[in-house]
């Protein structure tokens, strides 16, 4: 793919180290593309990577595994998204698994990954752990990822309750991150429905996107603090999304901060917004 200096989407992004004092272990880019020469279609990629492990390790994970995704999928030819995809993602893990091993105090070490790749409007996500994607869409949000932790299998199983999965002990046990010794299993499931099974959930990636759609990747440390519907609600009263960031960083640390906070919104501008840029280009050319 080519890099470009402008994406075809709204892009908004912050990253907060919280209020405890901890170092920032969340790590995140944003790239924009177009496929080939001969082919001009626009590509967003994403990702958003929370670290584990102590004494700045956690650091290092999360900066590597941005790293290495966002290079694999930079170097692709776009063909072949869930692919390339997984293919990014195991070579993020097999890098930190790799350090992990040769730094006596990175032993252990290991990130989340919640990635996106918009090609057009077609949407293809990817991730592992238990940072988040949302869809907000006609008014509603939708948590897209399911996530690899303790509680959410106890959920599954009925072991435990929708309520009791916020508060529980192992609400941050998670069962699948990178660097781990056994590759990760990349997780392509997109559910737009709580009903929806896990094939109907795969069968979702290449979606398209609509008109207004926003996109929210972010690490824990902002759903811990704020629950879905006030994260839809301050996103539709900001004046942009530069705003929406920041209030929402700013309300999960007034809330305590307890974790690092990173928020990266993707948004479809809408088909007014784009008559009336070109409309003010139009202008600013010929004088008018």
């Amino acid at each position: 793919m080519i890099r470009t200096q402008r994406a075809h989407l709204h892009v908004a992004a912050l990253s907060h180290p919280g209020m405890t004092g901890k170092n920032n272990e969340d790590r995140f880019a944003v790239s924009s593309y177009t496929l080939s020469e001969e082919h001009p279609t626009p590509v967003v990629f994403a990702v958003v990577s929370d670290g584990i492990g102590g004494h700045r390790a956690g650091e290092v994970a999360a900066e590597l595994a941005v790293n290495h995704i966002t290079q694999v999928v930079a170097e692709s030819n776009g063909k072949k998204p869930l692919k390339v995809l997984e293919e990014a993602v195991h070579t993020a893990s097999e890098a930190i698994a790799h350090h992990s091993a040769s730094k006596d105090d990175q032993h252990g070490m290991g990130a989340t990954c919640v990635c996106v790749l918009v090609i057009g409007h077609k949407l293809y996500t990817a991730h592992v752990g238990d940072s988040r994607l949302f869809l907000l869409r006609g008014g509603e949000i939708t948590q897209l990822t399911i996530d690899h932790t303790w509680v959410q299998e106890a959920f599954e199983k009925g072991l435990i309750k929708a309520d009791q999965m916020r508060t529980h002990p192992n609400v941050h046990v998670i069962r699948r991150y990178l660097g781990a010794a056994k590759l990760p299993e990349v997780d392509f499931r997109m559910r737009l429905h709580g009903e929806q099974d896990d094939e109907t959930a795969l069968a979702n990636q290449g979606m398209t996107l609509l008109s207004g759609d926003t996109l929210l990747l972010c690490s824990d440390g902002l759903t811990d603090m704020i629950w879905p519907d006030e994260i839809l609600k301050l996103v539709l009263m900001a004046e942009d999304q530069k705003t929406a960031v920041q209030d929402l960083v700013n309300l999960a640390n007034e809330r305590g901060g307890h974790d690092n906070i990173t928020v990266v919104l993707l948004n479809v501008p809408r088909l007014e917004d784009t008559v009336k840029r070109r409309k003010t280009l139009w202008g600013w050319l010929t004088g008018e």
